[in-house]
């Protein structure tokens, strides 16, 4: 109906994404042309839009060659990002650091990501997952209550923040704190109600809170009814 919306073609892009982190090898690359195919059309139709480029850019960085990534590829992003938002541009510098085991320079570039966005949250989530990625766990806890105390630039920011800690298995009573809290403000399609209930069960299952866990599980169903993750674990709890 709108066939030139950068957004939905961007979103399409994620959605095969979603789909091939799920499939098998060959149907993966499949996919992941097409993904390639959809976040390169979103850039086309709108060279401003940010998290196009940043999309456009981890694809280029984690997908092979043979279906069209390439770190010089997420290098010219990160350049025309650059010009945009030079706080994103210094994450996906970051991201190539890291894909060359160069630890220190991509800590440098997530921190200066930091101070270019004036303390956003979001640039301290992604300091905070560098940190769990090395088993930094400590200073992962430390940078994320500092992204949960910063100015929300990125509402999902709270979400993405919960699942760092239930991941790491750290400081819960706070996971579950942050959860609420997003639940309780205005949601962003990239952390949709339905997934953030779900997130919440998970927590409070972790913590014993069994009658709690099947509530938020109950409630991700009702508002996604065919959400499987959801529907395994009720049905994990009831047995």
């Amino acid at each position: 109906m709108q066939p030139n919306s950068s957004e939905y073609h961007l979103w399409l892009g994620r959605s095969y994404g979603e789909k091939a982190d799920s499939s098998s090898f060959l149907t993966a690359a499949g996919l992941a042309k097409k993904v390639r195919t959809e976040f390169e059309r979103a850039v086309q139709l709108d060279p401003g839009s940010v998290p196009a480029h940043v999309d456009l850019a981890e694809f280029y960085l984690e997908a092979p060659g043979i279906v069209g990534g390439g770190q010089d590829k997420a290098r010219g992003q990160a350049d025309q990002v650059a010009k945009l938002n030079p706080a994103k541009a210094h994450w996906i510098q970051g991201r190539l650091a890291e894909k060359n085991k160069d630890l220190s320079a991509a800590e440098k570039e997530y921190r200066a990501a930091i101070d270019t966005s004036h303390g956003g949250a979001n640039a301290w989530l992604n300091l905070a997952l560098f940190y769990r990625k090395n088993s930094r766990l400590d200073e992962m806890q430390d940078a994320l209550k500092k992204a949960a105390a910063a100015p929300l630039d990125q509402p999902e920011v709270l979400v993405d923040a919960a699942s760092t800690l239930l991941r790491a298995n750290r400081d819960l009573p706070f996971a579950m704190e942050l959860v609420r809290r997003y639940l309780a403000s205005a949601t962003v399609e990239q952390a949709p109600p339905f997934k953030a209930h779900y997130l919440l069960g998970t927590i409070l299952e972790k913590q014993g809170d069994k009658e709690g866990a099947v509530k938020e599980y109950q409630t991700a169903l009702m508002l996604a009814k065919e959400f499987g993750r959801a529907r395994e674990a009720l049905n994990r709890m009831n047995r």
